[in-house]
């Protein structure tokens, strides 16, 4: 066994709740105001010259305005950093041509502000694991003659001990639309096999399948969008339901909504990477989805159809890479992002390219070859290929086997882990 430094983040409940709910109040509204006041600003800025300030130029304009010292200095530098950050996304969306994204927004319902994320590092927090406590420093304006700090009584999970961790980088105050929470971001080392092996994955991100794998030793899998689609069509008749959409109502319900797909993502993320563990597999080769909104022969974004368009917006493929490296991380294994380029108009097995062979979102049908494969397993087997080249055997008779017919697995609501599809319960 080899020993590794990784990233992790473990969430703790906290709980004097009561205590300390109307601090965290405090500092959740603080960091909407903030925000506000950077979103101005940086819109001010591009008004008058044409330029996005990052956050070290916003940190300048904005250090000596009175919404800065609501929270502790690094809080206010996070704040306007991700701010910087949700800009610089846009402007780089909009640079590929997509004329549909939009800057970030405000944070207001309404008339108030809602709770932002509030984010502690290191001079920002002082954790005591003994007595599983940390306290969080206070903006000057917040403090008051008796307390210059929140001081949060926390529990994490039965087999998470701080105590042990490397390096307690950041916590952060989460809002969960019911409660506040605490996020403790953290340097573990952990042990990982040398060498799990040199077998690769393809994985093929998209919004009928969310995942499609394609394995190099001969078989596939998918991992279809059922759930998430059913919660989509769910949660948007309740929030259609309420009589304001920044109601108390509406916020819950896009809050449960939120909570069910971060769930999901978590879930599937552990599972593809406890697949490459049985499956020996040393890297995981995955489609970089950066420019999907773009159609690469024409200057306009692409149209994937009236609700492929709004799936495709609303399902976070990036927030599952994160997700997918960091768990692969701990295991040992590599995640290599590679461009979707041509990958679901190429046959996987002579290389033929033509966006016709696609015949139908889900078969793929080469008129060169004649390989008929799953259509979304076939742009997987061209992703991992572009890392490691199919073997000689692998390249025979692969037409109506693993490509055409890869095994299922779905989302059980019931117990919270995905499972072979004959497997699932209704």
């Amino acid at each position: 066994m080899a020993k590794q430094v990784v990233t992790s983040t473990y969430t703790a409940s906290i709980r004097n709740q009561s205590r300390v709910q109307d601090d965290l109040d405090s500092l959740g509204f603080a960091a909407s105001k903030l925000w506000n006041v950077g979103r101005w600003t940086c819109s001010r800025i591009w008004d008058e010259i044409d330029h996005i300030p990052n956050h070290n130029e916003l940190t300048t304009y904005l250090k000596t305005h009175e919404c800065y010292d609501d929270l502790h200095s690094q809080s206010s530098q996070r704040v306007l950093q991700e701010l910087a950050e949700a800009f610089n996304g846009w402007y780089g969306k909009r640079q590929n041509g997509d004329t549909k994204a939009n800057p970030p927004g405000y944070r207001k319902h309404g008339d108030e502000h809602p709770r932002s994320t509030v984010t502690f590092k290191a001079a920002g927090f002082k954790l005591d694991t003994q007595y599983n406590r940390v306290r969080l420093s206070k903006g000057s304006n917040l403090k008051e003659y008796w307390s210059d700090f929140v001081l949060c009584t926390y529990q994490t999970r039965p087999d998470v001990d701080l105590s042990t961790v490397k390096t307690v980088q950041q916590v952060r105050a989460v809002w969960t639309g019911e409660e506040w929470e605490l996020h403790f971001v953290c340097k573990v080392e952990i042990d990982v096999t040398d060498a799990l092996g040199e077998k690769t994955v393809g994985v093929d991100l998209g919004i009928n399948n969310f995942a499609a794998l394609a394995y190099e030793d001969g078989h596939s899998e998918l991992y279809p969008l059922n759930c998430l689609k059913q919660d989509d069509y769910y949660f948007s008749k309740r929030i259609a339901q309420c009589d304001n959409s920044n109601s108390e109502q509406a916020t819950r319900s896009n809050h449960k909504k939120s909570a069910r797909r971060t769930h999901y993502f978590h879930t599937l993320s552990k599972h593809i990477v406890q697949r490459c563990v049985e499956e020996e597999i040393g890297t995981i080769v995955v489609g970089d989805l950066s420019g999907i909104r773009e159609d690469e022969e024409i200057s306009e974004s692409k149209n994937w159809g009236k609700h492929g368009n709004l799936d495709l917006h609303s399902w976070a493929f990036d927030r599952f890479t994160d997700l997918l490296e960091y768990k692969a991380e701990m295991e040992g294994i590599t995640v290599e992002p590679v461009s979707e380029r041509d990958t679901s108009k190429s046959c996987s097995c002579c290389g033929r390219e033509r966006k016709a062979n696609r015949v139908e979102r889900g078969l793929y049908v080469c008129d060169e070859c004649g390989t008929v494969a799953n259509a979304d397993v076939n742009g997987a087997e061209n992703i991992r290929q572009k890392v490691s080249p199919s073997s000689p055997n692998l390249s025979v008779n692969r037409s109506n086997g693993w490509l055409a017919q890869p095994s299922t697995f779905l989302f059980d609501k019931e117990t919270g882990a995905f499972a072979p599809q004959e497997q699932v319960t209704s």
